[in-house]
Formats: C-alpha cells, structure tokens, sequence
C-alpha cells in the first residue's frame, strides 16, 4: 500500500501564553480560567497557511527541492485564497511547478487525513511521490474557548512505493455529515456545538466502528496498537475512545495541546510526526482523522526509521519565543482595529501580469548565475554584473532559497509601515555568492547585528486591503529563529 518516506512540521516560533488571554477575558467569561494553562502556536503578522506549507516541505524535501515530485496536496480550511489554487503558489515556491499534479483540500477538520489517503491511491497507481501537506492559520473571536485552545502550524507527509519509514497497513473511511462546528460561505469564525453533543454522539459513536473496521482488516487485535492519535481538546475524550475500541489507556498520544494547541487539519498528521521521533520498528500507529466522518490509517513503523528519523516537531517546539502582549496577537489576526497611519494606507495594488512574468524570481527566488564566469547575482538580468566579464546573455537560472548569508548592513525603520515596527531590513551576502537588500523577519529588537547568520523563508510581503490579495516574496530570517 506504499509508505511514508519522509515527514516534518513547522509549528512558527511565537507563543501566546493562555493566562494572558485568560487575564484579558475572564471578566466577562470566568469558565475561561479552566483553560489558562500552557501556551499556543501563532502564526507571525506575515505568516498563513501558504507560508507555514512551505516551511515544513522544506524541511522534508531539503536542497532537492521539488523537483522529481507527481503530486502536491495541500489541505486546509483556512487556505488564503478561495478561488485561486494555494497548492499552485506552494508549488511555485518550491520549484515544482510544471509537470505537476496539485490539488487544495478542505472543508473538513479531517482534510490533512484524506489528502494523506488520496495521496497513497495516487502514489501506488502513477508510481510517484506525492507531497502531502497541511496547515492551518485559524481565527476565533476574542475570548472564546476556541481562540483558547487553537494554534498554528503545518505538517509535511512525502508518500511513496516502498516501506519508507512507515508503511501503510490497513485504511478505512465513513462520510457521515455530523455537524461539530461549521463556518459559513462569507464568515469569518466557526460556530460550535455543544460538546456532550459532540463527544456522546460524535467521537464515541463514530469512531470506534472505524477502528474495528480497519483492525479487521489489518488482522490484528486492538492490543497490537502501540500508539492511538487522535486529535481532540475536549477532556478525555482520546482515552474514551480508545477504551470503547479495546485500546490501553497507555496506548493514547498526547494530543500537544498545551504547548501548541488543537491545529486543525494538520493536527493528526502533527502527532504523527511527533510519534515517529521516537518510534521503534515494528511499532504499530493507529492515526484518526475526525470532521464528517472518519479516517482511520494503520501504520507500522520500518527499519528505515533510523536512518532518516524525523525531528522538526521536537525542534520547532523548542525554538519558541512568548509573545509579550494579547493585543499584538490580536493586531496580527485583525481582531482589533488599529490606527495604522498614513503610510498604511498606500494602495498595494499587485499587477497581475507582472507577478506572473517574474513569478520564478518572485514566488521562487530564482537569481542568476553567468555561464562565462560563474559570478552569481539577484536578479537575473540581461548583463553579468560581474566588471571584469560584463557578458549579456549569458546567465542562467539560480536558485537563492537554499542560501545562507550574513548581514553586511541592516536598518530598523519606524517611520516604514509594517504590521510590527519597526521594519528590519538590510544587506545580506550570501555564502554561495551574490547579495540583496531583502526584509527581515523573526528578529528581535536590538538584537540584530552585522555578521548575523540569516537564511531565507517564504513569506507575505504585504496584503491588499481593498481586493484581498496576498502578495508573497522572500526574507531572510536569523539561522536560530529556524
């Protein structure tokens, strides 16, 4: 049935600690002081679902970049564009684009399990590998239990033939339309149900026929399970499930929610690669994906794990920096109107037809590099840059994504609009050869300094208020903020 090759995750730096959201709402909503503890994963003012995506397939694919892929799916239900393929700018981003198969998958918190599934049908019948992925960037309205229990993040699963480091033992599926929350066309927020609703005639009855039905399949007993996932912030629910499936209570994953938070469509996949940091061969995982239905994939665990064991769940929790203030959180997320200035209100009108005549050096950070005397430079242009060569028409691509560079001049700016002043920016000369002024991101104040080691992440260089496009481009970002 194929396998798991590779997987990763990106969860952003930033923390918001749940007592300073807590302290900010509980006037009005004293239940809120029982979810006060731990923190939650945020997104930064320039980071979404596309962003985050990105992140985590860099950090399966590494310096091979797309290249060689059959397949991206990216699943999400909070994906910036409606009617424009976020899966596609993903693509671009990663020098995938072309012969290529992309699909956008959502509108259900199960979406990251049924992309993962779609991705083993396609995988095995075209014999590719496919790159799954899956974000979330949720918005929740100020002081409810879902802004409480909420995070950000995004998981990236490589599928194809052979055992990888999981294989795929038994799947099943049911679409059943229970309706736990839902969002409407045009709606900015989720409306929930009540949770004795969700938990009795949800989670307990939907479920565990699903985990019996792939067990059957697998043949194996529920004790055969090593290790349950199953995403889901109300209390003890996880466990419930398992014991009605005959699954040890010790057998259930914690679901991360105190030091990241329920993160939608990623989140069984999330767990999933937090499971497989630590997983010993022939170790079976049960991952349940819920939302409408249920997905149920059977994994066991190869030898190959230990030649290619995953760690970004482990790290990427461990690069975090708390977020001082909840109003900033909610300046990032446009929960608060604020007087942003003159200088906000400049129209960011994107030229369409521009962006796509440059979406290589835009979307992909494709420079050049002179075939005569290998002086490489950003952008591309007509002319080496080089004086002592000066040849015209002799440059070809470069790629500039996988560069590190050091800071040879910076500015911190508060008189430039940016959504967290000030706005850092500079001159950084790549390791490999070449230079640009680009933003910086991730970086704190007072902190940056010359000779700082930075290397380049995709994110949004600013938002078009008035037609809600989100225009995408390139900064360097400090190597320890990775």
């Amino acid at each position: 049935m194929g396998g798991i090759s590779a997987i990763g995750a990106y969860i952003p730096r930033l923390r918001l600690s749940r007592k300073l959201m807590t302290d900010a709402n509980a006037w009005f909503n004293p239940a809120l002081k029982a979810f006060g503890r731990g923190e939650r994963a945020i997104a930064n003012w320039d980071e979404d679902v596309v962003t985050m995506a990105v992140e985590a397939a860099r950090g399966v694919l590494g310096k091979t970049s797309g290249v060689g892929l059959g397949a991206i799916y990216l699943a999400s239900t909070t994906a910036p564009f409606a009617a424009r393929q976020n899966a596609g700018i993903v693509a671009e981003a990663l020098h995938a684009a072309g012969a290529l198969r992309t699909m956008d998958v959502g509108a259900s918190q199960r979406a990251g399990t049924t992309a993962l599934l779609a991705a083993f049908d396609t995988a095995m019948a075209r014999k590719q590998r496919v790159l799954v992925l899956a974000a979330e960037k949720r918005h929740s309205p100020a002081g409810s239990v879902q802004e409480m229990t909420s995070g950000d993040a995004a998981t990236a699963v490589m599928v194809e033939e052979g055992d990888g480091i999981a294989r795929l033992v038994a799947q099943r599926s049911t679409s059943v339309d229970f309706v736990d929350h839902y969002r409407a066309q045009g709606r900015e927020f989720d409306y929930g149900w009540e949770e004795r609703w969700i938990r009795e005639e949800g989670y307990l009855k939907l479920v565990p026929p699903v985990i019996a039905a792939v067990l059957a399949d697998a043949g194996l007993a529920a004790d055969a399970i090593h290790h349950f996932c199953m995403p889901c912030t109300l209390s003890r629910v996880p466990q419930a499930v398992a014991k009605k499936a005959g699954i040890a209570d010790d057998r259930v994953r914690g679901n991360l929610d105190g030091v990241c938070g329920d993160t939608g469509a990623a989140h069984a996949l999330l767990m999933l690669a937090q499971v497989l940091e630590t997983a010993k061969p022939g170790e079976r995982i049960l991952v349940i994906g819920f939302g409408q239905g249920v997905d149920a994939l059977l994994f066991e665990v190869t030898a190959g794990i230990d030649k290619a064991r995953p760690d970004t769940v482990a790290s990427s929790l461990a690069a975090r920096k708390e977020l001082a203030g909840y109003s900033r959180f909610l300046a990032f997320n446009d929960l608060v109107k604020l007087e942003r200035g003159l200088r906000a209100e400049a129209d960011k009108q994107t030229p369409l037809t521009t962006l796509y005549r440059n979406r290589d050096m835009v979307l992909g950070l494709v420079g050049g590099r002179c075939e005569r005397c290998g002086t490489i430079q950003f952008p591309k242009a007509a002319i080496c840059v080089n004086a002592a060569c000066g040849a015209s028409g002799s440059q070809v691509d470069q790629p500039f994504a996988d560069f590190h560079g050091r800071i040879q001049t910076w500015s911190a700016d508060q008189l430039t609009y940016c959504p967290d002043p000030p706005a850092h920016y500079g001159m950084v000369q790549f390791e490999e050869g070449g230079r640009m002024t680009v933003d910086f991101t991730d970086v704190d104040v007072g902190a940056v300094d010359v000779g700082m080691h930075m290397r380049m992440v995709f994110r949004i260089k600013e938002v078009d208020p008035q037609r809600g496009f989100v225009r995408y481009f390139w900064k360097a970002a400090p190597v320890t903020a990775a």
